[in-house]
Formats: C-alpha cells, sequence, structure tokens
C-alpha cells in the first residue's frame, strides 16, 4: 500500500542545480525551432483545454476539441455569444498554460510531483472525449500515455525532474504565446482570442492582450521563484 502511495503521490524534490538544468531544458523545447514544431502542440492542448474547462464552468454547452498539425486548435462551445461566460472563456486560453505551469512549480518543491503528473494525465483523459480529430487524438494519446509510463515506471529522480522541467515549459510558454499572439494579429485579427474579446466588449484588443501579458508574465515570475527557492 505505502508503495502505491507513493507511486501516486509523494516524490523526493530535486534539488536546485537539477531544476537549473530543467529550466534550460524547458528553454531549449521553447526555441529550438526542430524541437518547438513539436512541444508547440502541448501547449495548444493546454491552451483548448482551458477554453473547454472555463466553457464548461461557466454554463456553456461544449461540442468538441480539434487541434490541427500546425499546432493551431479550436474549441467548439454553445451558449450567450457575450456575456461574462464567454468573456471568461475567451480570457482562458492564452493565460492556462502558464496556470498549469504554476501548479507544477508549487507541486515540485512541496515533493508532490507525482500527484501532479497524474493530475495531468487525468486532465489529458478528460480532454481526449472532447477531441474531435485525429491528430488531436493521438497529441493527446501520446502526451498522456507518455506522462502516464513515466508516473508508473520512472524513478523518483525522474518524475520529479520530468515534473519541473513540464512546470519551467509551461511556465515559460506563457508570455512566449503572448508574442506570438501579436504577430498571429498583424495577419488576421478577426479570429485571435483577444480581437474575439474586442468584440463583443467594450474594451480594445491591445488591453486584453495587455491583461493577458501580465497574467503570464505575473505566473512565470512566482513559478520561477518557487522553483529557484
Amino acid at each position: 500500500m505505502n508503495d502505491l502511495l507513493d507511486r501516486i503521490a509523494a516524490t523526493t524534490p530535486p534539488d536546485r542545480t537539477i531544476l537549473l538544468v530543467c529550466a534550460a531544458v524547458a528553454l531549449a523545447a521553447l526555441l529550438v525551432r526542430e524541437v518547438s514544431a513539436l512541444t508547440r502542440h502541448l501547449v495548444t492542448l493546454m491552451h483548448e483545454g482551458g477554453h473547454a474547462f472555463v466553457a464548461i464552468a461557466a454554463g456553456r454547452s461544449l461540442h468538441g476539441i480539434r487541434l490541427h498539425s500546425d499546432a493551431s486548435g479550436v474549441s467548439v462551445s454553445r451558449g450567450r455569444p457575450s456575456g461574462a461566460g464567454m468573456v471568461a472563456t475567451l480570457f482562458a486560453g492564452y493565460v492556462t498554460p502558464g496556470l498549469v505551469g504554476l501548479a507544477g512549480a508549487y507541486a515540485v518543491p512541496n515533493g508532490w510531483s507525482n500527484a501532479y503528473l497524474w493530475g495531468v494525465v487525468l486532465l489529458c483523459a478528460a480532454i481526449l472525449l472532447q477531441i474531435r480529430n485525429l491528430h488531436g487524438l493521438w497529441v493527446v494519446l501520446a502526451f498522456g500515455v507518455g506522462l502516464g509510463l513515466i508516473t508508473w515506471f520512472g524513478t523518483d529522480l525522474v518524475r520529479s525532474t520530468v515534473t519541473g522541467t513540464l512546470a519551467w515549459f509551461l511556465l515559460l510558454s506563457g508570455p512566449w504565446g503572448m508574442v506570438g499572439l501579436w504577430k498571429a494579429r498583424r495577419r488576421d485579427r478577426s479570429r485571435t482570442d483577444v480581437d474575439q474579446l474586442a468584440a463583443i466588449t467594450p474594451v480594445p484588443a491591445v488591453i486584453w492582450w495587455t491583461l493577458m501579458l501580465l497574467v503570464t508574465v505575473a505566473t512565470g515570475v512566482v513559478g520561477g521563484l518557487r522553483l529557484t527557492a
């Protein structure tokens, strides 16, 4: 029983040096083009998952999630086309990866890396039920099953290191995603989350972008401090 609890919950926190190495690996996964071509699908998974879960929490009807091969995605929900629920749903996407990373940043030093990983696996399982295309199915399965295998078969050090790297990656991807969003607005302003928010509220898109940037930077700073304390 104790061994089972160890497998599904606690891990020994890694030392500061290992977490700094995790940060370097996460940064490379974000900046090296050949690597980011794969890892950005994880960011999209978290982004669309954020839209979906907030939509459900806001009382909207979720009609599926699609993840595309170009690392774009879409979550379809039905409900009022404006109002607080729709605003929260649109706002959630870009801030969700950083918030999930922040949870990991608190889990690692407290010795709960494996519990965090199992939580992410369950999150993937919930998203899987809403996936409506083949590419999205493979993305969620690859990530969810991969983490599941690590949580069950990985050593204590492997599990905590993977959690630290994942937390760093998601924390860093928040502000980086906002830079990408700013560039995307130059190509098509009608489809971005901030422009949709501007269309249903009196607040300009640049203000929504700034608010999202502040949230992602704040989660990155707080999470980074937790991981390097």
